[in-house]
C-alpha cells in the first residue's frame, strides 16, 4: 500500500506543476528569430528602425532582434522579419528558407507553434554599396 501512495503522490506533483505557465518574452522569441535568419545565405542585413542602429553603434554589440516582430500569445507566436537581400539571390528562396528556419528555431527552443512568419523585403544590396562602405572606413 504504501507504494501505491508514493506513486499517487507523484501523480499529483506533475499534475500541480502542469499547471504552472511559462512566460516568454517577445524580445527572446525576436532574438532567436534573428540568430536563425543571420544564418540564411543571402541577408545582407537586417532592416530594422533608426533607434537599433544607434544602439548597436553605442553599445558596440549586434542588435539580433533588429528588424524582427515578435507576437506572443498563450501558445502561438507569430513573427515578422524585415530584411535587406544580397543582389544576385533569389528573393523566394530565401524568404522561404528564413521562413523555416525561424519556424524550428523558435518552435524547438520555445514550445510554442508558430502560426506564421511573415518576411519582408525592405531592399536590395548591391556590390557598388559595400566597396562605398569599405571606402568610407578605410578613410576614417
Amino acid at each position: 500500500m504504501d507504494e501505491q501512495n508514493i506513486n499517487n503522490e507523484e501523480v499529483n506533483e506533475k499534475v500541480d506543476t502542469a499547471s504552472e505557465s511559462i512566460q516568454i518574452a517577445d524580445d527572446v522569441v525576436a532574438v532567436i528569430a534573428g540568430k536563425a535568419v543571420s544564418e540564411v545565405n543571402g541577408v545582407a542585413g537586417m532592416a530594422g528602425g533608426f533607434a537599433g542602429g544607434i544602439t548597436e553603434v553605442l553599445s558596440g554589440k549586434k542588435n539580433l532582434s533588429k528588424g524582427i516582430k515578435a507576437d506572443i500569445g498563450e501558445k502561438e507566436a507569430k513573427i515578422d522579419v524585415n530584411i535587406i537581400v544580397e543582389y544576385g539571390v533569389r528573393i523566394p528562396d530565401v524568404a522561404f528558407e528564413i521562413q523555416n528556419r525561424v519556424k524550428k528555431a523558435v518552435e524547438t527552443m520555445t514550445g510554442l507553434t508558430v502560426s506564421s512568419v511573415n518576411v519582408h523585403v525592405q531592399g536590395v544590396k548591391t556590390t557598388e554599396e559595400k566597396e562605398e562602405q569599405v571606402e568610407k572606413v578605410e578613410e576614417e
